[in-house]
């Protein structure tokens, strides 16, 4: 593991400046890309979530170079330019290149709303917020921010239950999730949205407490109890033991069909009952019970289902979708293990107190990626998860690049997380 640390290091600090991009376009501002430019694919665009956790690597770079602020105008403009291109009602795209914005709307499609931006905006503010110490850039965009989190209440909850839903596969960043992929609009309520809304909802209430805005910074917190409420009573599963997307794909109630008015249906929606790694996202948010998390802990070390030589299997190896392709547009998720469920189970499980566990997982990183780096020169997008050889995209930088900051919690140095 020491080889490889000091190869990964040595690595992603001279490397990671590929992943800056100057103004271009209609993207006003300096900006972040997933990819170096030798990469077929991700090299010139922004994209949502993959900007923000972007930003918790070039932080540690900065931490562990003595470098504060080298990124900060990257990391800020990558939130500036998602904001310069919301729309009046709050919504902010997913992608934007030169030229545009990734959309899945057809010439003359009557479809009005599609899926937007992950909701991790707050938090990409409030950890570049929080580590610069600068917060006066960020006050006048607050409000657009805002309009953000309004549009997600307003067009993506589920009346009924109040957890946040889909409106469609378009984008979902876990690309071909089953829960989601392929299923009718509007049925799914991801976990995986869910855990992230929650911590998105926190992070702004932190933001409005810093800018001093303390009766909006306890409505949200609010907002975000009650978010954490509806997980634990859709998706929690007593039976499995985990978290689960639900399905709201229902017939509604009609209170004239003879068949249904003795017992008509009193559920509003059901556990959709598949492994995948986004059932442990409730660990990184912070919504399970220790009685709870303890139980997702054993799931996820278990070789028959997610624990693998290499971290995490992105989807059980039990289910009947586990596949190990090569894919992209959708990126495969059906297995494959990605860098970025293995940093977030890491995640979850130092939250939970789980240091032994999540070390292992760090070093199972830490060797996937050294491992490649020494024989191919570069880092993939993902990889097959026994034999640890790259699957697809060369050049990939991203969220694979957190290793780094896996590198340094086991180095007892200080390691940045994600808000």
């Amino acid at each position: 593991m020491d080889r490889y640390s000091e190869m990964l290091k040595d690595y992603i600090h001279d490397n990671c400046h590929q992943m800056t991009r100057e103004p271009s376009g209609i993207l006003r501002y300096p900006y972040t890309v997933p990819c170096s430019p030798q990469s077929p694919y991700y090299a010139m665009s922004l994209w949502d979530w993959d900007s923000w956790l972007i930003s918790i690597v070039l932080g540690q770079v900065e931490v562990d170079l003595s470098q504060p602020g080298r990124f900060f105008a990257h990391e800020q403009g990558a939130i500036l330019n998602f904001l310069d291109h919301a729309d009046t009602k709050g919504r902010v795209p997913i992608h934007i290149s030169e030229q545009g914005q990734m959309t899945r709307r057809r010439p003359g499609g009557d479809k009005p709303v599609e899926n937007m931006h992950k909701p991790v905006l707050a938090q990409h503010a409030a950890a570049l917020v929080w580590r610069s110490g600068k917060i006066d850039w960020l006050l006048p965009v607050l409000p657009k921010i805002e309009a953000f989190l309004n549009r997600y209440e307003a067009d993506y909850t589920q009346s009924d239950t109040g957890l946040l839903i889909w409106v469609d596969d378009f984008a979902v960043g876990v690309d071909n999730d089953p829960s989601v992929y392929y299923r009718p609009d509007s049925s799914c309520g991801s976990i995986y949205l869910n855990s992230l809304y929650y911590r998105e909802l926190l992070a702004f209430a932190a933001l409005m407490e810093r800018s001093g805005n303390n009766s909006k910074a306890v409505a949200w917190r609010a907002k975000a109890g009650h978010l954490a409420n509806a997980i634990n009573a859709y998706c929690w599963d007593e039976r499995d033991g985990t978290y689960y997307s639900v399905d709201f794909a229902l017939r509604a109630v009609d209170s004239q069909d003879w068949l249904h008015q003795g017992a008509p249906r009193s559920w509003p929606c059901l556990l959709l009952r598949i492994d995948s790694w986004s059932s442990f996202l409730p660990l990184w948010a912070g919504l399970a019970s220790p009685e709870q998390a303890e139980r997702m802990v054993q799931r996820m070390l278990d070789p028959a289902t997610f624990c693998c030589r290499f971290g995490l299997r992105t989807l059980s190896r039990q289910e009947k979708m586990y596949a190990l392709h090569a894919s992209n547009n959708p990126s495969n998720w059906l297995g494959p293990v990605w860098g970025i469920s293995n940093y977030m189970a890491f995640a979850g499980l130092l939250r939970y107190g789980y240091r032994e566990e999540a070390i292992i997982m760090a070093k199972k990183t830490i060797d996937l990626f050294g491992g490649d780096l020494e024989k191919h020169g570069c880092l993939h997008e993902y990889y097959h998860p026994d034999t640890g050889e790259p699957i697809m995209t060369p050049f990939f930088q991203n969220w694979n690049f957190l290793v780094l900051n896996m590198i340094a919690f086991c180095e007892d140095r200080r390691a940045l997380d994600c808000f």
